[in-house]
């Protein structure tokens, strides 16, 4: 089965001359769930970059279901969909709308759309919201409406960059089982998070990074083992972070 993300020794950044990551790779399979966690500046955003085809490898490769950008561009960018941390709307669009255009753009058939987004719209409660504009609402709806959008496209490859932030109790727990549906149809999740005890409970694997390395990963209970047997994902990553600092982190990379 191939992997819907590969990234092979990647190095990259805004400068060639001060890569912010340092040859790392990882691989996330169909249907599993990786979180990616690290420090402010660690390089979450510059891998994410990379991933999305917003930047250009200095070495190394990324591929999406397969596929490099430069292979073919149409394929890898149809293959992942992105939700980023702050909500980023058309003013001027309707919920309802903006999930008609997501649609469009992916090429999914009007029927089977409007299936998905109704059963989106009734698993965020937002059902009263579809006619509003992105003005008249809260920024937790408006990160709904990000959330539903890429859910909707089901693609090999979903990123999710802090997607607990602003949502209520409930929609945190329609997110979860919308993301366990996604899984269960196939899908693999980038989760970016500095929400660890969420983590751990449900990432299939981790990657820690710091200083654009990779410092461990594996399971969550793996990259416990690597910080000495810590007992709680919060815990390890302090010891990991901490163990780097002073010169004894490990860099690894799978």
């Amino acid at each position: 089965m191939t992997p819907a993300l590969e990234i092979n020794q990647l190095t990259g950044g805004y400068s060639q001359r001060r890569p912010v990551l340092h040859g790392i790779s990882f691989t996330v399979e169909p249907g599993q769930m990786t979180g990616l966690i690290g420090l402010n500046g660690a390089g979450k955003s510059t891998t994410i970059k990379h991933i999305l085809g917003l930047m250009l490898p200095h070495s190394g490769e990324v591929r999406v279901a397969g596929v490099k950008l430069e292979e073919d561009r149409d394929r890898f960018r149809s293959s992942c969909a992105y939700v980023p941390e702050q909500p980023s709307l058309f003013p001027n669009l309707t919920v309802a709308e903006h999930l008609r255009w997501t649609a469009m753009a992916y090429g999914i058939e009007p029927g089977e759309a409007e299936s998905r987004t109704a059963k989106l719209a009734e698993t965020f409660r937002m059902d009263k919201a579809m006619g509003n504009l992105p003005d008249t609402l809260s920024k937790g709806m408006k990160q709904k409406v990000m959330l539903m959008n890429a859910l909707l496209v089901s693609p090999p490859l979903l990123i999710i960059d802090e997607p607990f932030l602003g949502l209520d109790p409930l929609a945190t727990r329609a997110l979860t089982g919308a993301l366990d549906d996604a899984r269960a149809q196939g899908s693999a999740i980038l989760l970016s998070s500095h929400i660890l005890p969420a983590l751990e409970r449900r990432a299939d694997n981790l990657v820690v990074l710091h200083q654009g390395r990779i410092i461990a990963s594996g399971t969550p209970e793996e990259v416990k083992k690597q910080a000495g047997g810590a007992q709680t994902l919060d815990d390890a990553f302090e010891t990991l972070v901490l163990s780097a600092e002073h010169g004894g982190g490990s860099k690894l990379g799978r």
